[in-house]
């Protein structure tokens, strides 16, 4: 029987959605799958999309999966979204228009919920680019959860980190206070037609790139690119598909391309290793009966969870 890595690196969805589901189940026998996809990995443009509520992110990957598909592009999307606090699932709101688009043969949608991680993104959010990387996608685009000033962790997954923002909701303070203006490589004024302080947000953010004090913002000397998109309608989007192109040319050129994969690597060794320690702690100190008088303690409110954590991870740090 075909082993279900190569038929994931032949591209077929009811493997890789077996996989991922795997994966966000938290499956052991998914990281051996992983290992098996990795050396195929690493040729993927992956493409960050962030942003405050409320700026029309999804509506905008809706009109850029339209647009690279008609550039005969092979995309895969994947949309994190804040977590129900009664089911931990997705709160789907406007991706379900996105999901139109899945039964294109070129296209691949996974929405992931964030399950309470930090950064916008879910834990497993690399795992599934890797899996989307294996299958041969030109593109992967992923979506933050717009939880507001938690999005920087994309900048370590993406080649170009686009930020949406709207005139008028009070923008210029919000990226200061996000630190989006460290991340992104491109910012898009969305909904913008009939938008009176669009104009005034794209003259607010190109004079701070043109400001010397604006240098060490710069990546790598790139200057970030302002577009104005009306994205129900499709206005801008080849202006910004364009621009999106002129980063990637930028990276290749500079030769960071490969520095991208090998940072999200270097994620990925973190990640797995946190998990496995962690794992190997719990099922240790479940045999101990030392672990169990510390229980007995926290139980009679002798001591508190984080005293005692401290005092469990010192003793293990310790131990020779």
């Amino acid at each position: 029987m075909e082993r279900l890595s190569e038929k994931i690196k032949k591209s077929e969805v009811r493997a890789a959605a077996r996989l991922m589901r795997l994966i966000e189940n938290e499956e052991p026998s998914a990281d051996d799958i992983l290992k098996e996809l990795y050396p195929s990995t690493g040729n993927a443009y992956v493409i960050g999309i962030t942003g405050l509520p409320g700026s029309g992110k999804s509506t905008l990957i809706d009109a850029l999966i339209k647009d690279y598909i008609n550039k005969g592009k092979s995309l895969g999307v994947i949309a994190v979204d804040p977590s129900s606090p009664f089911t931990g699932g997705s709160i789907l709101g406007d991706r379900v228009r996105m999901q139109q688009h899945s039964i294109e043969d070129d296209v691949f949608i996974k929405s992931l919920p964030t399950k309470g991680w930090k950064g916008g993104i879910s834990k497993v959010t690399s795992k599934m680019i890797t899996v989307m990387d294996s299958m041969g996608k030109d593109i992967v685009i992923v979506e933050t959860a717009g939880v507001g000033q938690t999005e920087v962790e994309v900048k370590e997954l993406a080649h170009t980190t686009v930020v949406v923002l709207v005139g008028g909701l009070g923008d210029s303070i919000q990226i200061i206070k996000a630190g989006i203006l460290e991340i992104a490589d491109i910012f898009v004024i969305n909904k913008s037609e009939k938008n009176e302080f669009a104009l005034d947000l794209e003259s607010d953010l190109n004079d701070l790139f043109s400001l010397d004090s604006s240098r060490e913002i710069k990546q790598g000397n790139w200057r970030p690119l302002v577009f104005k998109t009306e994205a129900l309608n499709g206005k801008g989007l080849s202006e910004l598909t364009t621009g999106i192109e002129k980063h990637k040319e930028f990276i290749i050129n500079k030769g960071l391309f490969k520095s991208y994969f090998i940072k999200k690597s270097k994620k990925d060794l973190m990640q797995a290793i946190m998990d496995d320690i962690g794992l190997e702690v719990a099922n240790r100190l479940e045999k101990k009966d030392q672990y169990k008088k510390m229980l007995a303690e926290l139980e009679n409110k002798d001591t508190d969870p984080f005293s005692l954590a401290k005092k469990i991870v010192n003793k293990i740090l310790t131990k020779d």
